[in-house]
């Protein structure tokens, strides 16, 4: 057994205090090592270079030599047990990493818990230590970790079988508010740590809805126990992380139900939407996996095209989950699926970018995005979003409803995910064809490893819901706009953002006019036809005073110098997604949505 204890040292410097007391090391070499990347976020990080202070001291507390071999991994030699210490600097305000201030505390054990190779597989108990300041505060731990001995407010012994459980149990630790409830029996909690105001009954509610609709999906018996949301509430935040038996969430505070809330905000929705997505991994994920991810030892980046199946279908039924679960009504979905297939239709580096080479390199393509990834790349997220959709809707065309993903996504619960098997990359476009009966090779080869839409408008007809294509109404429309509006009359070309002096652009459209201008990312507008600018508003209020072909001149800043280009408006793309149908109580609609 690997001992582990962490302990809030220091607020102000952000520090976590750590220990590992093991009883036998290896013969003659003992290492240790931090992994560099965490299951679910697909990027380098390198997570050692938060660890400060790092010691190898003998029973008589003597220091024992250490040796760096590289980035993230060290080593050293004894016969005898031996206690490693050292110090985390925790102050990234993420779901990734750890965290902790003078409000809370938040730690993943990929960035906090050294590995102690060769003894991976025993079983690691942790001690949460609590200091006098954690004490002060009237703080609490919250955690999926199984207790062993722990005290009224969480602090205490936990238990793991083994190193990989270890870092699959992210820790809060705060005087965080808390909501429990049971879905299907099963315990259930979310800690919801910031500022806000919050209908707490409202949310509780909507939660029960949600994960018993997930629970009855995928049948018993349940992989868990119990389950724990982590929520840290912030300005303006957004980002969830899956874990075996929890998540941790960050959110806007904005996205809360609040009390006396009477229709659920958009922001509301899209928490809802994240709760429903990472609760969702808890099966597609989690146990049904990706061999390579089972395989990996999280030290070097691990290759697969299979993400468009795990973000891609999960990001599919987190909305659809909604509806099934009665949180929100077909229009309302409709609303929320069109602006998801408008991220996608908005970006015309899906003609550039397959949704397969997407998932391949996301440790670059996608985790690194620059200013040109939307004419570049596009997203196995809101593509494979797509994928799952199209995907769905041809098989309960061809089968007449009696096939569905649903169908699929079981098939592969059953025979993968509940005994522990790894997905090779190409099973699952052949199982889709087995389960469903359809010789589906010809859209995969269209839309998964070519870079070619899916014929959306078709297949939504057969069902009874109507899908087009519009122009902006405004410069903040993101589809799903209701009714006939009048689009916005001109078209610069470009994402901005406000600054202090002006307009910035963030994202430049190849072949748009600002592109034809010269304009390019980081550039800021000060001045059009003459006149100074700083706002949305204002730019919107011109370009609808504006036909296409008109020339404007421009004035703009890049890096510190000033030029003067003109600018050749265009005619606003047609890429926003609308969705409707004709009625709601249609057999055809029901034969999708159910």
């Amino acid at each position: 057994m690997i001992l582990y204890r962490i302990k809030t040292l220091d607020p102000n410097a952000h520090l976590l205090e750590v220990s590992i007391e093991i009883p036998e090391p290896i013969q003659p070499v003992q290492s240790l090592r931090l992994p560099n990347w965490i299951p679910g976020s697909y990027l380098i990080r390198d997570f050692a270079k938060n660890i400060n202070d790092l010691k190898v001291l003998s029973k008589r507390n003597q220091e024992i030599e250490l040796e760096v071999v590289d980035k993230s991994n060290w080593q050293f030699s004894t016969d005898q047990a031996v206690t490693i210490c050292y110090q985390v600097y925790a102050w990234d305000l993420s779901v990734r990493s750890a965290h902790f201030d003078q409000t809370h505390a938040f730690f993943n054990g990929t960035s906090t818990f050294l590995e102690v190779v060769g003894q991976s597989d025993k079983e690691c108990q942790v001690e949460v230590v609590e200091a006098e300041f954690a004490h002060q505060s009237n703080w609490k731990v919250a955690t999926g970790m199984p207790a062993i001995d722990i005290e009224r407010n969480g602090f205490g012994y936990y238990r793991a079988e083994n190193y990989q459980a270890l870092i699959d149990y992210p820790v809060e630790i705060a005087d965080f508010t808390e909501i429990e409830f049971e879905a299907n029996g099963i315990p259930h909690k979310m800690v919801l740590t910031g500022h806000f105001e919050l209908d707490k009954a409202r949310l509780k509610k909507d939660l029960i809805k949600i994960c018993e609709t997930e629970l009855n999906l995928f049948g018993k018996p349940a992989p868990i126990d119990n389950y724990l949301f982590q929520v840290m509430v912030t300005g303006s935040d957004y980002g969830g992380l899956e874990h075996r038996n929890s998540t941790a969430l960050i959110c806007s505070r904005n996205d809360l139900p609040y009390p006396g809330m009477t229709e659920a905000t958009d922001g509301y929705l899209q928490f809802l939407e994240l709760c429903s997505h990472e609760y969702f991994h808890t099966w597609n994920v989690k146990r049904i996996q990706p061999k390579v991810y089972q395989e990996s030892d999280l030290q070097t980046p691990v290759y697969t095209n299979q993400l468009w199946w795990f973000e891609g279908i999960t990001s599919y039924y987190d909305a659809l989950i909604l509806l099934r679960a009665e949180v929100i009504d077909l229009k309302i979905y409709l609303k929320l699926l069109a602006k998801q297939l408008t991220r996608v239709y908005r970006m015309p580096g899906r003609f550039k970018q397959s949704v397969s080479e997407s998932s391949w390199l996301t440790w670059t393509k996608f985790y690194q995005q620059n200013e040109d990834a939307p004419n570049s790349i596009i997203s196995y997220y809101t593509k494979g979003s797509i994928i799952a959709l199209a995907l769905d809707l041809t098989i309960r065309s061809k089968t007449e409803a009696n096939k569905s993903l649903d169908d699929i996504l079981l098939y592969l619960w059953e025979n993968y995910g509940k005994v522990g098997k790894g997905i090779e990359d190409g099973e699952i476009e052949a199982i889709c064809s087995q389960v469903s009966g359809i010789d589906l090779t010809d859209f995969f080869n269209k839309y998964l490893f070519d870079s070619q839409d899916p014929p959306l408008a078709e297949l939504f007809a057969e069902f009874d819901i109507e899908f087009s294509l519009n122009a902006p109404i405004s410069l903040e429309d993101l589809g799903g706009q209701d009714g006939e509006q009048n689009s916005i009359a001109t078209f610069i070309g470009a994402n901005v953002s406000q600054v202090n002096n002006g307009l910035k652009l963030t994202h430049v459209w190849n072949q748009q006019a600002a592109y034809h201008a010269g304009l390019s990312a980081g550039d800021v507008i000060i001045a059009l036809k003459n006149l100074q600018i700083s706002t949305k508003s204002q730019l919107e209020q011109l370009l609808n005073r504006s036909r296409p072909g008109d020339r404007i001149s421009c004035h703009y800043f890049r890096r510190d110098e000033l030029y003067q280009t003109e600018i050749s408006l265009l005619e606003p793309p047609v890429d926003r997604v609308r969705l409707s149908f004709v009625d709601s109580d249609s057999i055809q609609v029901a034969k999708w949505v159910s």
